[in-house]
């Protein structure tokens, strides 16, 4: 009888719960239909404010979509810019930009969008407190130059200071510490461990590493210069002169005007008319509608993080990005059973991950393109090892110029803490059933005949990575082989070297993908979002009996509360227990 009522007042309490929930939604949904079905004014300055980056993907979570406004997406504001570059309402653009908190590839998707607005006759202005406060402002000033004017306030600076790639080395405190750090890789530019069993960079590591910013600089030094009528040489001396003062910067012709956030909202409202509004791009997305929302369908699939094999159900108000072989098999297998889809964008932003998930994703793509459907992979700040390995049999690649690609190669290995454990006065003892059953114990290191079967499980990978590629790319052993070895590739040097098709962002991806489903050049497209998102009471459902999108969860209820934590320390999950590691090397964040 205890039991009857316990079960019967916990079933009261959820249905009571779920009837809460579902009047807040009810609410919430209300109050956001009011603030967007009201009809736009017909002059309007529209706003963005980038100091706090652009998410590449939308929250996955029902619940924090609705309850919690949600934080723009870089396809969110290049489908606004783009929306309402033809919008004659939409008469001026201001953007508030100082932190650095832009991938470079982002930062040219932003320009990109800015440029084709600018072409329809239209302002920009841009705005920053500084560019770089006590750190490197070269990104956001980056990104202001492809607005017709820079404001910067007084007391700001330009902290156009180049670019540095910097990488902390702990081999030294691992070797107080009696911990041995022992990889493998395939092959000398394959340095993702480096900073473990190095004390500085090797010759191929620095070589990649200047050769990136050689190339990224290149490009945004001749991007500055084209836009504030200078050399690039001359960019390049200012550089090295920064970070600049105000007057300074307005002197050299770097900025137009010093003066304070309200000064250049007026001077934007001045371009656009009297009696203008100002409108947040987010808010003008949802009322005015996305450019791309009639004609034929192309399906848009998200795949970005570390690549892993795992992969449990998101939270209610979780923010996990997974990049799985179940959430991109699943996405990928509903694009190709809709017979409305024409064609896949495959969007990636990973460093890789495992190699297994990645062998898996990739097969979910060419199962796809059996299926009959087109896939151009749309490359953004990142896309190597790993992120490369599942857009390899792609039909097209597109990438932004500073996109950081390839890294065609494999590493694996462990750690080995018996050191520290003597140390600590700890010991062990073990039972074992086969020679090589302690190949990858932490205690001790590999025995040769643990080393040979390491060495072949990555000469097996490795060959596998090149041979995917040399099917997708269509290349020859010998140009795959010339670009391999571990390297990463500027998007812009990819394309010279054969591994990207084209430079661009979501638009040059939006054609190739017009093309390759044989539509006319310019035909309208519906951009679908795959997995199709699911509704408030479908994620409520799925929680209550224990689901993720009907599959049984595999975390537990405190494991689920941690899941985010583990995002941050899978890498190193990753480098103790994945036998191939497919993972772009720490170039460091280049800024």
């Amino acid at each position: 009888m205890r039991r009857f009522f316990v079960g019967f007042f916990a079933v009261v309490g959820i249905i009571a719960f779920v009837g809460f929930l579902g009047l807040v939604a009810l609410t919430v949904t209300l109050v956001k239909y009011a603030r967007t079905a009201a009809p736009l004014p017909q002059s309007i300055v529209l706003t963005a404010d980038l100091t706090g980056g652009l998410a590449d993907k939308p929250d996955p979570d029902a619940m924090s979509r609705l309850l919690f406004d949600e934080k723009g997406t870089l396809r969110d504001f290049v489908d606004a810019v783009d929306r309402a570059a033809d919008d004659p309402r939409v008469k001026s653009l201001y953007i508030e930009l100082g932190d650095d908190t832009l991938g470079l590839a982002k930062t040219q998707q932003v320009r990109d969008s800015i440029a084709r607005f600018r072409a329809k006759g239209k302002f920009a202005v841009a705005f920053a407190d500084t560019f770089g406060e006590g750190g490197p402002g070269t990104r956001p000033y980056y990104l202001a130059t492809a607005c017709n004017e820079i404001w910067l306030q007084p007391l700001g600076e330009v902290g156009l200071t180049g670019l540095r790639s910097e990488t902390p080395f702990i081999k030294g405190l691992l070797d107080k510490l009696g911990i041995a750090a022992d990889f493998e890789h395939r092959e000398e530019f394959k340095t993702a461990m480096n900073s473990l069993t190095e004390t500085q960079m090797t010759g191929p590591q620095r070589v990649e590493i200047e050769g990136l910013l050689t190339s990224i600089w290149g490009q945004i030094g001749n991007d500055i210069a084209k836009a504030r009528k200078l050399s690039p040489d001359r960019v390049t001396a200012l550089a090295d002169r920064a970070p600049l003062l105000a007057d300074e910067a307005q002197w050299l012709g770097l900025i137009d005007k010093i003066g304070y956030r309200d000064q250049a909202q007026a001077d934007a409202r001045a371009h656009a008319g009297g009696g203008a509004r100002f409108m947040s791009f987010a808010r003008y997305l949802k009322a005015a509608g996305r450019p791309h929302a009639s004609g034929s369908q192309i399906a848009l699939i998200y795949g970005t993080g570390l690549i892993t094999r795992g992969g449990g159900a998101a939270g209610l108000f979780s923010e996990e990005n997974q990049f799985t072989p179940r959430a991109i098999g699943r996405a990928f297998a509903a694009a190709a059973r809709d017979k409305d889809v024409r064609a896949i964008v495959f969007r990636i932003d990973s460093p890789g991950g495992s190699a297994t998930a990645s062998e898996t994703i990739w097969r979910d793509v060419e199962e796809a393109q059996r299926a009959g459907k087109p896939v151009i992979v749309s490359m953004g700040d990142v896309a190597g090892s790993g992120g490369y390995y599942v857009a390899a049999p792609a039909d097209k690649i597109v990438a932004e110029p500073a996109t950081l690609t390839g890294s065609i190669g494999v590493i694996a290995g462990k750690l080995v803490l018996g050191g520290l454990m003597q140390k600590l006065g700890v010991t062990t003892d073990a039972a074992e059933r086969g020679a090589n059953s302690g190949m990858f114990s932490t205690v001790d290191d590999f025995t040769p005949a643990e080393r040979q079967r390491l060495e072949a499980e990555l000469d097996s990978t490795y060959a596998g990575f090149k041979n995917h590629v040399i099917a997708g790319r269509h290349l020859s052993a010998d140009q795959v082989e010339a670009v391999a070895k571990g390297r990463v590739w500027s998007g812009a040097d990819a394309k010279d070297k054969g591994l990207v098709d084209a430079l661009g962002g979501y638009e040059t991806a939006y054609d190739l993908a017009r093309q390759a489903a044989k539509l006319p050049e310019n035909a309208p497209i519906d951009v679908v979002v795959y997995p199709r998102q699911r509704g408030l009471a479908a994620a409520l459902v799925a929680r209550l009996r224990g689901e993720d999108n009907g599959e049984t969860a595999e975390l537990g209820g405190l494991q689920r509360g941690l899941a985010a934590l583990r995002l941050v320390v899978a890498a190193a999950e990753m480098a103790i227990e994945d036998p191939g590691i497919l993972r772009m090397p720490p170039i460091g964040d280049i800024k």
